[in-house]
C-alpha cells in the first residue's frame, strides 16, 4: 500500500509539471554519470601494482626456496657420507683389534646408531651378509638397495688394508642430520623472506597510490577544462605542458578549446552580422510596403525598384550562405574537365569590366596562352569573381585590378591584384576563415558579409590546389589561386576512378 501511494503521487507530480521532472531526472542521470560506479583508477593501478609484485615476490621466494632446498639437501648428503665414513673406519679399527665382528667391532655402529633416532645403520659382510641393522622394522625403504636411495650413504669398512664388509647409513627424514644452528637458520631465513615479502607488497602499493595519483592529477586537470567547456567556459585551460604524451594530450586540449573559442567568437560574429545584413533590408522593404500600404508611397517605380533592390541584396546574401554550406558540406558534386584557363578569365574580365569601371576602377588582364587546368569551370568562374568583387570592394576610386592567367611547371595560376587599402601579415593569416573581418564597420560599409574569401579557399581545397595572399596596407594585396595543370593521363585516371566509384553506389542502392 505504501509503495502504490508513492507511484501514485510520484504520478501525479509529474503530471502536474512533467518538464521539472524530466530535467530533474537528466541531471540525476548526468550525476551518475559523472560520479561512475567502478573502481577508481587510483585503486585499479594500486592493485596492478600490488598484483606484479605479489606475483614477483611468490616466483623469487619459490625459486630462492628451490634453490635453498637443494642446498640443505647437498648439505645433509654430505653429513650422512662423513658420519658413514666416521662410523665405518670406527667399526674397522674394532674389528682390527678382536679380528671378528662380535667382539666390539658392532659396539661401535650401534653407538652411532644411537646418536640419531631416525637414522639406521646396516652392516654387510663380503658375503652379503647381514651382520648389523639396528632397523626396528623392515620398512619399505629398507627393502630396495640402499646404494640405490637417495637418503642412505655407504662406506667400505677396511682393516689392515684388506676391506671386510661395508656399512650403510640410512637417514628417515630431511632434518635429521641437521645442527640446531642449521634449522633455526633456515627457519629465520624464511621468516626473513615472508617478512620482505610482506614489505614489498606494502611498498608496491603505496608506490602504486602515489603513482596513480599523479598519473591521475593532469588528466584530472582535463577532465575539469573537459567540464568547464561543456557548461560554456571558453576560456578555460588546462596550462599543461611538458613532453610527455599527457602533457601533450594537454596541449591538444588547449588548442582544440583556443579553436572552439575563436569559432564561438565567429559564431557569435556571424549573428550579429547576418542579424545587420537581414535587418536593413527586411526594415527597407518592411518600412515601404507599410507606407505602401498606408497610402503615404505611391507604388511607383522608384519605390518598387527601392524594394526589389533590397530583395536582390538579400538573395545575394543567403544566395552566399549556401553556396559557401555546400561547399563545407560537399554535397555540390564537382565535374572536373579540361579548362582553357586563359579563355575563362578573358570571359570573366568581360563580364566585370563595366562594373569595376562604375565602381571607378580600372580593369586589365594579362595572360599567357591556353593555360589548361583540370577543374570545374562554373566553382573556378565563381573564386575569381569572389576575388574580383573583393577587390573592388577595398580599392578606392581610381585604383587598378589587375587579373593574370599564369602558366607554372605543374600548376595553372589565377593572380587578382589590387591597389587597395591592402592589408596586415596577421590579417593575412586571418582572412580566409569564416566571417572573418578585419574591420567590421568599414567591411559593413562596403557590403560585403565574410564568406566570399572563404568560397574561394573551400573551392580551391576541392581542387586539390592553394590559394595565397600577400600585401602590404595602403599597397594593395594579391590573391593568387593555384590549380593542378591538365594532365591527360591523370584526368584519364581519375575520371575511371569517379565512374567505378558512381557505379558502385548505384549498385549499392539497386541491391
Amino acid at each position: 500500500m505504501v509503495g502504490t501511494t508513492k507511484t501514485q503521487l510520484l504520478s501525479e507530480e509529474s503530471s502536474k509539471d512533467d518538464s521539472s521532472f524530466s530535467t530533474q531526472g537528466t541531471a540525476s542521470q548526468n550525476g551518475k554519470k559523472e560520479q561512475g560506479h567502478g573502481i577508481t583508477f587510483t585503486t585499479r593501478v594500486a592493485i596492478a601494482f600490488l598484483a606484479v609484485s605479489l606475483m614477483t615476490i611468490l616466483a623469487a621466494v619459490g625459486m630462492l626456496s628451490f634453490v635453498w632446498e637443494q642446498h640443505y639437501q647437498t648439505y645433509t648428503r654430505d653429513n650422512m657420507e662423513r658420519v658413514a665414513t666416521s662410523t665405518a673406519n670406527r667399526v674397522a679399527e674394532a674389528y682390527a683389534v678382536h679380528s671378528d665382528w662380535y667382539g666390539g667391532a658392532l659396539s661401535e655402529a650401534a653407538t652411532a646408531s644411537r646418536l640419531y633416532e631416525t637414522v639406521n645403520i646396516k652392516i654387510v659382510d663380503l658375503d652379503g651378509n647381514v651382520i648389523y641393522n639396528d632397523a626396528q622394522q623392515d620398512s619399505d625403504v629398507l627393502q630396495a638397495p640402499p646404494q640405490n636411495r637417495d637418503n642412505v650413504a655407504s662406506a667400505p669398512i677396511v682393516a689392515d688394508g684388506t676391506q671386510v664388509g661395508t656399512l650403510y647409513l640410512s637417514v628417515f627424514g630431511s632434518d635429521t642430520l641437521l645442527t640446531q644452528s642449521d634449522q633455526q637458520f633456515r627457519e629465520r631465513s624464511y621468516q626473513a623472506m615472508i617478512f620482505a615479502s610482506v614489505f614489498a607488497l606494502i611498498i608496491a602499493l603505496v608506490a602504486g597510490i602515489l603513482f596513480a595519483r599523479a598519473l591521475v592529477r593532469p588528466i584530472n586537470r582535463i577532465t575539469k577544462a573537459a567540464q568547464a567547456l561543456k557548461e560554456g567556459n571558453y576560456s578555460t585551460r588546462t596550462g599543461m605542458d611538458g613532453n610527455d604524451e599527457i602533457s601533450r594530450l594537454g596541449n591538444t586540449f588547449d588548442l582544440m578549446a583556443d579553436s572552439i573559442e575563436a569559432n564561438r567568437k565567429l559564431e557569435r560574429r556571424l549573428i550579429t552580422d547576418v542579424a545587420h545584413e537581414l535587418r536593413t533590408p527586411l526594415m527597407a522593404i518592411q518600412s515601404t510596403v507599410e507606407a505602401m500600404i498606408d497610402g503615404v508611397f505611391d507604388s511607383s517605380p522608384e519605390r518598387l525598384e527601392t524594394l526589389n533592390s533590397e530583395v536582390r541584396r538579400l538573395s545575394r546574401l543567403v544566395d552566399a550562405l549556401l553556396k559557401l554550406s555546400r561547399l563545407e558540406n560537399r554535397s555540390t558534386p564537382i565535374e572536373r574537365k579540361k579548362v582553357d584557363l586563359t579563355e575563362l578569365l578573358s570571359t570573366i574580365v568581360e563580364t566585370h569590366k563595366a562594373y569595376v569601371n562604375d565602381a571607378g576602377l580600372n580593369l586589365e588582364f594579362n595572360y599567357d596562352p591556353h593555360v589548361y587546368v583540370y577543374g570545374d569551370a562554373d566553382l573556378l568562374r565563381q573564386a575569381t569573381a569572389n576575388l574580383i568583387s573583393n577587390a573592388v570592394r577595398y580599392t578606392p576610386e581610381g585604383g587598378t585590378i589587375t587579373v593574370t592567367a599564369h602558366k607554372g611547371d605543374i600548376m595553372g595560376q589565377i593572380i587578382v591584384r589590387d591597389t587597395g587599402i591592402g592589408l596586415t601579415p596577421e590579417e593575412a593569416k586571418m582572412v580566409f576563415q569564416r566571417f572573418w573581418r578585419a574591420d567590421a564597420g568599414r567591411t559593413r560599409a562596403t557590403g560585403g558579409l565574410g564568406v566570399g574569401l572563404t568560397v574561394v579557399k573551400e573551392i580551391v581545397d576541392r581542387h586539390n590546389g592553394w590559394v595565397r595572399v600577400e600585401g602590404r596596407p595602403n599597397e594593395g594585396a594579391c590573391f593568387t589561386i593555384y590549380i593542378p595543370l591538365y594532365d591527360g593521363v591523370t584526368a584519364k585516371r581519375r575520371k575511371s576512378k569517379r565512374n567505378d566509384t558512381n557505379r558502385y553506389s548505384e549498385n549499392g542502392k539497386n541491391g
